[in-house]
């Protein structure tokens, strides 16, 4: 009898613990801190994105970023995902997202990156940093300043027509994975360095502005959806490739 009241009572507190585990996943997708943190709490998948584009363009932290945008009510046809846009110079532009508002166009730049970030509007090289705690040993890294990478893309996109040279822009670069921005200074004005959980400041900070004075939205949007289907040509992204790696010259150093 023993035997039994035990098995029963085993059985009763396995029910109980998978329900409550049951209740607990599904308020991942409910709670305040979730939406804070669309990053980690996220469905991966989201079928909003199927009207702006697909799985095998750009990264996960890019197609997190149009679902926040897409949570902050922006139409799915304002929002422009891996632009390849007309560059005279070195041939293409590749540019994450473009939005286009009624307070201009808001150009992001999404970064996945670990560590502590460091780094100056105008500094050409940014720091990324790791501390072993273990070992009490630092490692640091460069990369280029994106900050100066966004300003470029915004200017090729003023090239594309007189209309966007006389347009609003905004900068905004998304800092995604596990990183902390320990010390970002002397940031221009009209861009902006954030965490994912920070975009709905600064879009309301952006939305605040004066409305832009468009000529042709016609034109604005044609412009920008030949520079998506852009990215999705083979061709192009092969060429886009090339012309990096000769611009580079990485191929040309013998040692």
């Amino acid at each position: 009898m023993g035997f039994v009241l035990a098995f029963l009572f085993v059985v009763l507190f396995a029910l109980i613990f998978s329900s409550r585990k049951r209740k607990g996943h599904k308020s991942h997708y409910t709670c305040n801190y979730c939406y804070a943190h669309p990053r980690f709490f996220r469905k991966r998948y989201d079928e909003r994105l199927d009207e702006i584009t697909s799985a095998d363009r750009g990264t996960q932290s890019e197609r997190d970023l149009i679902s926040s945008l897409l949570d902050y009510d922006i139409p799915p046809r304002a929002i422009f995902h891996d632009l390849y846009v007309k560059n005279g110079k070195y041939g293409f532009a590749q540019i994450d997202i473009v939005v286009a508002t009624k307070v201009g166009l808001i150009v992001f730049e999404v970064k996945d990156y670990a560590g502590w970030i460091f780094g100056r509007g105008k500094d050409m090289k940014w720091t990324q940093g790791f501390y072993d705690k273990y070992k009490r040993d630092k490692h640091t890294y460069r990369f280029y300043n994106p900050v100066l990478q966004n300003e470029s893309h915004i200017k090729v996109l003023q090239k594309q027509s007189k209309q966007f040279a006389n347009l609003p822009f905004y900068s905004v670069i998304v800092f995604d994975g596990n990183c902390e921005l320990r010390d970002i200074s002397f940031i221009p004005d009209g861009t902006f360095v954030i965490k994912p959980h920070r975009l709905k400041d600064v879009l309301d900070i952006i939305f605040d502005s004066a409305d832009a004075e468009y000529t042709d939205k016609h034109e604005v949007m044609r412009i920008l959806k030949a520079a998506v289907d852009n990215g999705a040509n083979e061709d192009m992204q092969t060429k886009h490739v090339k012309n990096i790696k000769d611009m580079l010259g990485k191929d040309r150093v013998l040692s």
